[in-house]
């Protein structure tokens, strides 16, 4: 039974990490930017809903409003900063590097340093029982709620006319603006989707690993993780990625606690070794 729980452990932790890569491979698969402020949108997601949370009480109104003020943040700066670097890799690549110190001394500013964890919403607040164990509710509906985020983009992306704009954009963005398509209201949307899944992802990560100073950095190199072992560009790839590196992860740390990172980046270099653009990348 102990197996069933490491594992169910593993899958919550691996959907929490598809929120972030989905984000980040849909910018790099359209705009070509390696987004280093990926894991700043989440710190902001987790440190706004923790605001809201204390303010009103409600993790729903958080859970709505903490995605849809970074997804602004996001839609800002790619239309006055990085869109005077359109693929221009180096610039783009500093932009966001600095973006990212100033996000991390704006939250420590506000927030503060001290570590917080947000509290579960009361309908999720308690368990199952697994055989003899019990399990935390809220780790099965965020499992619940990765499938869901990961139907709807499959959903978006290849049953509406945006996401035909969108995957037409990604194999020519010249072509795509000759047949009509606003392929710049197209970057800044999808970089504001992007920000907005890294959000959601703080905002229910929060009450599993919490927030606190160089939590950004953490999960934006699990979230790159993820893209390079999934697949830059793949929506399908972020979804197997995330859960392949969320079980590893959880079991690494159980069982190898000293090698924890050993256990994630050896997988990763030995698929790299004969699927050099991931398991679900374009060739």
């Amino acid at each position: 039974m102990i197996w069933v729980i490491h594992t169910l452990n593993g899958i919550s932790f691996g959907m929490l990490l598809f929120l972030l890569a989905a984000g980040l491979s849909l910018i790099y698969g359209l705009m070509k930017i390696l987004n280093l402020t990926h894991g700043s949108y989440y710190l902001i997601g987790a440190y706004i809903g923790s605001t809201i949370i204390a303010k009103t009480g409600s993790f729903a109104l958080a859970l709505i409003v903490a995605p849809l003020v970074v997804a602004l943040l996001g839609a800002v700066m790619e239309r006055y900063f990085l869109r005077r670097f359109h693929l221009q890799e180096l610039p783009q690549t500093l932009l966001t590097f600095g973006f990212l110190f100033i996000f991390a001394d704006l939250t420590l500013w506000i927030w503060g340093g001290d570590p917080i964890v947000l509290p579960k919403p009361a309908a999720f607040s308690g368990s199952i029982s697994i055989g003899d164990a019990r399990y935390p509710t809220y780790r099965l509906a965020l499992i619940g709620v990765g499938l869901i985020v990961a139907l709807i983009l499959w959903w978006f992306q290849e049953r509406t006319r945006l996401g035909a704009m969108l995957r037409a954009g990604v194999d020519d963005a010249e072509i795509a603006g000759a047949l009509g398509i606003d392929v710049s209201l197209l970057f800044t949307l999808v970089f504001a989707v992007g920000a907005l899944l890294a959000a959601l992802g703080g905002v229910l990560g929060g009450p599993i690993i919490g927030a606190q100073p160089g939590a950004d950095f953490e999960v934006m190199l699990l979230a790159f993780v993820v893209v390079i072992v999934g697949g830059l560009g793949s929506l399908r790839g972020a979804l197997i990625g995330g859960l392949l590196v969320g079980l590893l992860d959880n079991f690494g740390k159980i069982f190898f606690p000293e090698l924890a990172l050993f256990t994630i980046f050896v997988p990763m270099a030995i698929i790299l070794s004969f699927r050099p653009t991931g398991l679900f990348g374009r060739l």
